[in-house]
């Protein structure tokens, strides 16, 4: 497959060596490391070829489809604790105090991982807390002594590369954070899901977010000066202006204005549309930007203006990817471009066989293709996952099919809810087909009536010929209820029913959370359970069939039944065939 090759790939290096330095990598829990920037995939082998033609990786669910053999992502590609690895590096030289970068350096290294430290943990370290060292391998064998001062280093290590990130956060002026619905899958040692977590922001997230970035963007700026017209960047364009009009309106009407003329204007807007007594509303204010951007592409600079060059969401000039070269296959090629550059300035014959123009751009036409289908294919695999969760919940018995939801949106005939205990964004109807329209009375309970509905731009009233009348405002919190729409013609739905204008429960960011982890762990457990039923079943269902066969199948072998059959044939032969006429 190649991979017997790859070792005609590394070079060993003596003098750039990193054992020494403290480094370390942040897994999540699961312990399935971060990527290196490492590529041991050959050129023209089997790992290439598939790698090339997914393009990137897949994450699903419950689960993740790689873009290269195990043997590379999670053995050969993986930084391991105290084992040496072969990487490409960006190493930068900054003032001891401002932390202005004064030279920086590209080229191969041998890195060893002092450290196998989860991103829990390291917050834990950073915030003070260092009861969490009992969960870090390398601490668990030493003596005290040794262990307080291993502690230290490895505190200070974390908190300078906190404060250095910071620092170079604060210079990339018009950065965006935005907001995504996103979930962690905790997979066992046999890849069955065992829980599922909401990912929570850390700071330390950040952090690691930030060193990539300012690799990538050197990187960007590395091989764009070598090869002007043949480097693969990615970039961002600037979003339509009228893509921000709901969100303007939404924040509008909680007394906030949105300033859109700029990445920058945008980032200070949605900092400071902060409301104390409900932080769901900034969340949503930043998933709505989020909808709002156009998506980033990459692009072969040979076809490209350099005014176009520009990432948006980043706000930085020049931006490639670097540093997952396991996940992207963008990243192998910006990786054959650097170590071409490295070889151009050391006026060295490169071994790298670099793409035309027009072959870059047709390649990355491919990438971006993959990766909108690896996106479409993760939100879909979300989807079914929620809708095998509440598929055979009882909506009228089971507790957890009412959940606490936000408006975000008006429609016509409805409103668009949220619900963060699982993440689920849909549609719930204020008028049905049959022409009537909710009414929730005082005991939470909805019934549809004959009446009407009037839109406002931040409201939407329902009033009964009665002349009950309910009216929804825009980030309002109401009780819904949670089903499963079942089709014979496409996919299942989730079906969401406003069963009262008030909310479930007191919206408390702790007790959000602590619901979000109970719940979500166990919807995945039930899932699982009901997939191995399922299959159980089916076992048992090819087991009978095959019992049935045993004992009713045709005879195997001479029988009565065979020499029957036999001499059938022989009175159907065409004897005029035998005899040459």
């Amino acid at each position: 497959m190649g991979i017997a090759l790859l070792p005609s790939r590394l070079h060993f290096m003596k003098n750039n060596s990193l054992r020494e330095f403290v480094l370390w990598f942040w897994p999540f829990t699961t312990q399935q490391p971060i990527q290196s920037a490492v590529l041991l995939a050959a050129e023209g082998h089997v790992p290439a070829y598939v790698s090339v033609h997914r393009a990137t990786t897949y994450y699903l669910a419950d689960r993740r489809y790689d873009m290269l053999p195990s043997i590379l992502s999670a053995d050969l590609c993986s930084l391991l604790g105290g084992v040496d690895r072969y990487a490409v590096s960006v190493l930068w030289e900054l003032d001891k105090t401002s932390y202005e970068i004064k030279k920086v350096w590209y080229g191969r290294t041998i890195i060893r991982s002092a450290y196998k430290l989860f991103y829990e943990a390291a917050q834990e370290l950073l915030d003070g807390n260092f009861s969490v060292i009992d969960d870090i391998p390398e601490f668990r064998d030493l003596d005290e002594k040794s262990r307080q001062a291993k502690l230290e280093e490895l505190v200070w290590a974390v908190r300078k590369l906190t404060d250095i990130a910071r620092h170079v956060r604060a210079k990339r002026h018009g950065a965006l954070e935005l907001e995504g619905v996103e979930v962690r899958i905790q997979l066992d040692e046999k890849k069955n899901i065992c829980d599922l977590i909401p990912k929570q922001p850390l700071e330390v997230h950040e952090t690691v977010a930030e060193c990539m970035i300012l690799a990538n963007h050197w990187v960007a700026k590395k091989i764009w000066e070598s090869f002007p017209h043949q480097a693969l960047l990615r970039q961002h364009p600037p979003p339509h202006q009228e893509f921000f009009s709901e969100l303007r309106e939404c924040a509008k009407a909680k007394g906030f204005f949105i300033d859109t003329r700029s990445n920058k204007t945008l980032a200070d807007s949605l900092d400071n549309a902060n409301d104390p007594s409900d932080p769901i509303v900034n969340r949503l204010l930043r998933s709505m930007a989020t909808h709002a951007m156009s998506n980033a592409l990459y692009f072969s600079t040979g076809s490209c203006a350099e005014e176009e060059f520009h990432h948006y969401g980043l706000a930085l000039d020049k931006y490639t990817h670097f540093t997952s070269p396991i996940r992207r296959y963008s990243d192998i090629i910006v990786h054959r471009l650097l170590m071409a550059a490295i070889s151009k300035d050391k006026k060295m014959e490169s071994k790298e066989n670099l793409f035309s123009n027009k072959d870059l751009e047709e390649l990355c036409r491919h990438i971006n293709n993959r990766n909108r289908a690896a996106q479409r294919s993760q939100k879909r695999s979300t989807e079914l996952f929620q809708c095998m969760y509440f598929k055979d919940k009882d909506q009228e018995t089971e507790d957890r099919c009412i959940s606490d939801g936000v408006i975000y949106s008006m429609r016509t005939n409805g409103v668009l809810v949220f619900i963060p205990r699982f993440g689920i964004k849909g549609a719930a109807y204020l008028k049905n087909k049959d022409g009537l329209v909710i009414s929730c009375g005082p005991d939470s309970h909805s019934e549809w009536k004959p009446g009407s509905l009037q839109r406002f731009q931040n409201k939407i009233t329902s009033t009964t010929t009665g002349g009950e009348s309910v009216t929804f405002h825009l980030f309002d919190h109401v009780t819904v209820r949670i089903s499963v729409q079942a089709s014979r013609c496409h996919s299942d739905t989730i079906r969401l029913e406003i069963i009262s204008n008030k909310p479930y429960m007191i919206p408390d960011t702790e007790l959000f959370h602590q619901s979000s982890l109970l719940l979500k762990s166990d919807l995945v457990k039930e899932v699982t359970r009901s997939v191995e039923e399922a299959q159980l079943a089916q076992e048992v269902k090819v087991n009978v069939i095959q019992e049935d066969c045993e004992k009713y199948c045709q005879t195997k072998g001479r029988s009565l039944y065979t020499l029957l059959e036999e001499i059938r044939d022989l009175a159907l032969l065409d004897v005029s065939n035998s005899h040459g006429i």
